[in-house]
């Protein structure tokens, strides 16, 4: 696929209630897309990503969540059920979108941009595992990949860069 001619903000994504939700809407905000699951080691990285979200949502800062079952199955949930693990054990306040695939014939296009923007390590373009981070700028271009074992808090100080 050719990502040339586009942007972060061509994208649409479903909300978790199934609404197409243009990107356009983030323009000129920072951004962290995380690939997510609630049953996961990396799970607990939810209080990481909302002290992330308090801490710079009045500076034009956004966390996007996007669950995915395609590690370990650990994400089996329905989107409402996902909504309300997120909202009862981390009082998320970021919105946490429509459950997608990040890898495959199914990923979403998004992911498939993302992923051919930044790639992992020794230049894989895949999603490994759960809580993948991308970091996006104000212009919607991809700064950044962080693996799943990065904290949150290690990545407040790229963030401030940015902002």
């Amino acid at each position: 696929m050719n990502f040339m001619s586009q942007t972060l903000y061509d994208f649409s994504v479903n909300d978790n209630a199934n609404n197409s939700v243009s990107l356009e809407k983030y323009k000129g905000k920072t951004l962290l897309i995380v690939n997510t699951a609630s049953k996961c080691g990396f799970t607990p990285q939810y209080d990481g990503l909302e002290e992330l979200q308090k801490k710079y949502s009045e500076k034009d800062f956004s966390v996007l969540a996007f669950p995915c079952n395609q590690f370990g199955n650990q994400e089996p949930g329905s989107n409402e059920e996902i909504q309300e693990f997120c909202s009862i054990n981390f009082q998320t306040s970021f919105p946490v979108m429509g459950k997608i695939d990040v890898n495959g014939k199914n990923a979403d296009p998004l992911y498939d941009y993302l992923k051919s923007e930044k790639k992992g390590l020794l230049g894989s373009k895949a999603i490994k595992w759960n809580f993948t981070k991308f970091l996006v700028n104000k212009d919607g271009e991809v700064i950044k990949r962080y693996s799943p074992n990065t904290e949150p808090k290690d990545i407040a100080q790229d963030i401030e860069n940015l902002l």
